[in-house]
């Protein structure tokens, strides 16, 4: 079975708008065309899951990164980062596995997974 990535990396509204969107269609047609389907935050687009505001963007990607998970999508971010920012545990709690990103782009290249940045 091939392995899509969804990276979401940029912060900016366009990426992180265009990267959950991307991620969400592919989950609709992974079963049936055989792909498996992961994502990881890191970056711009971790802190976003942690960001505060009035932006409708943001707030259109968590509940998209929130819908993912409910899905049963793999989503992950960076051990280091949410160490450092303090979001550990509010990540953990929204069903966002953490782990070390050079573990995951290692993994990724091991098991010839297609890696879309946005």
């Amino acid at each position: 079975m091939a392995t899509s990535v969804i990276h979401l990396f940029h912060g900016d509204e366009d990426s992180l708008s265009a990267g959950s969107h991307v991620a969400e269609r592919i989950r609709q047609v992974a079963a049936e065309q055989g792909v498996t389907l992961e994502v990881f935050c890191f970056g711009p687009a971790q802190k976003a899951l942690s960001a505060a505001g009035d932006s409708v963007v943001l707030r259109e990607y968590n509940q998209q990164i929130d819908e993912l998970v409910e899905a049963g999508i793999p989503v992950g971010a960076c051990l280091n980062a949410a160490h450092a920012a303090g979001t550990e545990e509010s990540l953990t709690a929204r069903g966002i596995t953490l782990q070390f990103a050079r573990d995951a782009f290692v993994r990724y290249a091991l098991d010839g997974a297609t890696v879309l940045t946005f």
